[in-house]
């Protein structure tokens, strides 16, 4: 296992390393210009003079934030969606299916909507980044729970189990790993979701400040807010990718 985790790793870090040798090489080359493509010393240069700003703070506080209570909404309404279809075998060969079909349909089709009902601030990316989260977390809620061995649901009634601990002992182990798995999903969904919404439109946030240099002509500005967002993104995948293989292992 541990020399498994050390290849992926190794195969990790290469390729971070073939991509940034890449970037180096073509930016010193003049193969690609500037304008397009800014060294990787000023994009570091210009990011580290970002952090130290308190405008970079303020507009991460609220891209955090909106993604936050995008992601408990879809996350409570997702889960208690999903459960609420598999307690009828009918429900999820009717329901499920549709779920699914809806959730293959580009939503930011109708990110215009959003804007129309919610505004252009924080409000719409809320209801964007929720709706597009909530499928996957839905779907893999219904999965999880329509999918349980039966024969464990009727052993635990012939000791005499009651609803809820058929649920806490028997429902909720079962059912959990695939849930993990379509939280992880729904939240990485949300987390895309809500920074592509900024930078369409917005008044705050990480995707504005993106949107808002490149409007500007700065690429190495913009390009440091990307490689932020990158960093942040790649971090918080590892560290929920861990999380998740913890709780698979107990």
């Amino acid at each position: 296992m541990e020399r498994s985790s050390f290849a992926s790793r190794s195969v990790q870090f290469a390729f971070l390393a073939i991509v940034a040798g890449a970037w180096y090489l073509a930016t010193e080359t003049g193969s690609v210009s500037r304008l397009f493509l800014p060294p990787p010393r000023e994009v570091y240069a210009a990011l580290t003079r970002l952090v130290q700003t308190n405008s970079f703070w303020a507009a991460v506080l609220v891209t955090l934030t909106t993604i936050a209570k995008a992601y408990a909404i879809a996350l409570v309404t997702g889960v208690l969606a999903g459960y609420l279809v598999t307690r009828s075998k009918l429900a999820v060969r009717v329901i499920e299916p549709v779920v699914s079909g809806l959730f293959t349909i580009p939503i930011t089709l109708f990110f215009p909507m959003f804007i129309l009902f919610f505004g252009i601030g924080t409000g719409s990316k809320v209801a964007y980044g929720a709706t597009y989260a909530f499928f996957p977390i839905a779907l893999n809620t219904i999965a999880a729970f329509a999918n349980m061995e039966e024969r464990y649901l009727r052993a635990a009634r012939s000791m005499g189990g009651n609803s809820w601990q058929i649920f806490r002992y028997v429902l909720m182990p079962g059912a959990l790993p695939v849930l993990i798995t379509g939280m992880r999903i729904g939240f990485f969904i949300c987390f895309a979701s809500v920074l592509g919404g900024e930078t369409i439109s917005s008044v705050a946030g990480v995707g504005r400040n993106i949107a808002l240099m490149a409007e500007l002509m700065e690429p190495a500005r913009m390009y440091s807010w990307i490689l932020f967002v990158i960093v942040t993104s790649v971090s918080l995948n590892m560290i929920v990718y861990n999380i998740e293989n913890r709780i698979r292992d107990r």
